[in-house]
Order: structure tokens, then sequence, then C-alpha cells
């Protein structure tokens, strides 16, 4: 057996914590942050308190709040250039996926010329870069502890991956109170997301004892709370749950990688601009059905976490969580691919293709082929539920 297992980031969670995230950067040593967000986190006045905290701690701050659900590379260029020489010291990302994948971008082009562009792949930094720290606002992404940023090439409508160790957050802030006024579609999504990350983490090619043991746990949480979170707003503890489990979800597959799911969920979220969340939620099933013939036994172990009878037997029960993850999807009000906002049939080869070039196809629990990815993506919308 051979593995490595990182984990760069310092995490800390309490109700209210954004309300002391000041203390947190002082205690960095930080004096001249970036503020990284998106224009929906700043509209639900989720930074006054923040705002207040950087203040009494003597931190200045400059703001980007008009982050992108799907960050671009003209955008994260543009603003990089425009921040050269500013003094920042450090990056405070506030947000989804989107806002921290967008402040690990900036944090790169801050310390490092050129174009973010110049980065996609693994391990292309040369030296360190500005420290971040990431306040999770939705329950779904975990990028508040892994060491990719996707950034989608504006030229090329692809996302692409960066990966280095330097660019995970060096510090984690999880307030549950901040989640509350998260709407029940993006809580959906982003609970999708999350889920996704730990089932993909487990099955695929790469996986270790130590993300094994974290991607169960999060699919344990998540089939007990996830309902909870999306439709009981005020439930309290559901909310606590899906927090850390989107935590560590992150930390799973930060460690081990995601496979197909996420390579077709990608290619159409830098074709249509359509949410991470809800391409993954829309091909997990199919997806995983397609894998069971890899490894039987770690898609069984995946439905037993779901809460699938225990009695069943390995194929019976990987085959009965495929049904699970329709209908839970369905639940929660997941759109069908046919009913996504600009998908075209014409564009399935060119998916197929996108897909297929991903940085995680080699990881996935099965080979693929462009003609596999093809298969799949015309069952999906052609599902009627």
């Amino acid at each position: 057996m051979k593995f490595q297992f990182l984990l760069p980031t310092k995490v800390v969670m309490e109700p209210g914590l954004r309300e002391r995230t000041g203390e947190h950067l002082r205690e960095l040593g930080l004096t001249h942050a970036l503020i990284v967000t998106d224009a929906g986190v700043k509209a639900a006045g989720l930074l006054t308190g923040i705002y207040a905290s950087l203040d009494a701690s003597g931190i200045t701050f400059e703001e980007i709040s008009d982050v992108k659900a799907n960050p671009r590379s003209d955008d994260i260029n543009r603003t990089a250039q425009a921040l050269r020489g500013r003094g920042i010291d450090g990056l405070l990302a506030i947000g989804g996926g989107s806002a921290m994948d967008a402040a690990k971008a900036l944090s790169v082009l801050l310390t490092h010329d050129g174009r973010i562009e110049d980065y996609e792949g693994s391990f292309k930094l040369t030296h360190g870069v500005l420290p971040i720290v990431a306040i999770p606002t939705t329950a779904g992404t975990g990028s508040e502890v892994t060491c990719f940023s996707v950034i989608t090439d504006t030229a090329r409508h692809f996302k692409m991956n960066l990966l280095d160790y330097r660019i995970g957050p060096v510090l984690a802030l999880l307030d549950s109170n901040i989640t509350a006024t998260l709407p029940p579609a993006i809580a959906a999504a982003t609970g999708m997301d999350a889920l996704t990350h730990a089932i993909e983490a487990y099955t695929c090619r790469v996986s270790n004892p130590i993300s094994d043991g974290l991607a169960l746990h999060a699919i344990r949480l998540i089939s007990l709370h996830l309902k909870a979170a999306v439709q009981e707003p005020d439930n309290v503890e559901a909310r606590e749950q899906m927090l850390v489990a989107s935590l560590i979800a992150g930390m799973a597959f930060g460690n081990a990688d995601v496979g197909s799911v996420h390579c077709i969920s990608e290619a159409i979220g830098g074709m249509y601009d359509t949410p991470h969340g809800v391409g993954n939620a829309i091909f997990l099933p199919f997806v995983f059905g397609h894998n069971i013939d890899a490894d039987i036994l770690r898609h069984a172990q995946v439905a037993y976490a779901l809460g699938i009878d225990p009695t069943l037997a390995p194929a019976s029960a990987a085959q009965a969580a495929v049904e699970y993850l329709f209908q839970l999807s369905k639940a929660l009000g997941i759109p069908r691919f046919a009913d996504v906002n600009g998908v075209r049939e014409e564009d399935f080869p060119t998916i197929a293709e996108k897909s297929k070039k991903n940085f995680s196809d080699p990881s996935n629990a099965k080979a693929m082929t462009v003609e596999t990815y093809h298969g799949i993506i015309v069952a999906a919308y052609a599902f009627v539920g």
C-alpha cells in the first residue's frame, strides 16, 4: 500500500464565528486583505459582521463582489492585473466554490506573472502564493479544504483545473449560522455536490484508507440530513451536519479524486454555465450505475452508507442505490438534463469529448471512452423520471 494525505488547512467551526474573522486574520499576520465574494452573498447581508470585525482588528481590505457562478479566466486575469502592486497580503474568500476558486486563482496571479491559463494542470507554480482564509456560505463544495481551483477558460468554453498544494486555504472558518438564509434550490444543489464528492472519492481509482473513511462518513451524514437542511430552513442541526459533511467530503476528494460525474458536469458548466451542483446531481445516478461492475463491493458500501437495507447482497444494494439517487434528486427539485437551460442535442458529441479530456477522467472507477460518455449523456437527456 502506498498513499499520501495532506490537509494544509486549519479548520475552526462555531456558530457566529464570522463575527471574529478579523481576530483570525490578525493572528495570521494579515493587515490588508482582499475579500472575494459574489453579489448574492453581499445582497444577503452576510458581510456586515465581517466588515465590522475587520475594522475592529485594524485590517484594511479591498473587495471583489462580482464573482460569477462559474469563474471565467478573462475576469480573473483582468482583476489580477488591476490589483497587482496594491499591497494585498492575503485573501478572504466568502461564498461557495466559485468564490473560493476565484480566490485561489487570484492568489496565484498576485504572486506569479502571466495569465491563469498558464497554470492549468498540476504543480505549475514556481513559489508560494498569498494565504487564503475561506468562509463557506454553502454546504457543498468543500473548497475550503481543497488544493484545486476550477476556472472556465473563456476562449475554449472549457473548465480547466489548477492543482497545487500551495493554493489550499490556510484557514477555514465554518459558521453554521451563515447558511440560514441559503435558498432551498442552492442548498439542494450544493448538498448533491457534496454527496457526489464523497461517492466519487470512495469509488475512484485513487482512493486511500483515510479518504475512504471520510467519504463514507460524509455519505452517511448527507443521507441523514440533506433533505431536512433543504426543506426545513430552521433545522439548525441539519445545517450544521451538512456543513461538516461538505467539509469532510472535501477532505476526501481533495486527497483522492472525483470521476466521470464531474467530468460531464464540468463540461456542461463550461458550455452552458450550468450550476456545478446541478450538473453533478443530474449525472450521478447514471455514472454510478454504469460503474457498478468495476467494483461491486465498493458501490455496495456506498449503498449501505446511504441507508440501503444492509441485508441486501452487494449487487442488489448497489442497484438499489441508483434508484435512491434518482429519487433523492427528484425530491430535492433537481431539474432533468433536458430542462437545463441551453442544452442542445447537437452539442452532445462535444460534451462527450470535453468530458474525456477532463483532468479527472483517468480516476473514474471504470475506463471511459468518448462513446461511453456520449451514451450516458443521451440517456440522461431521454430520462423522464
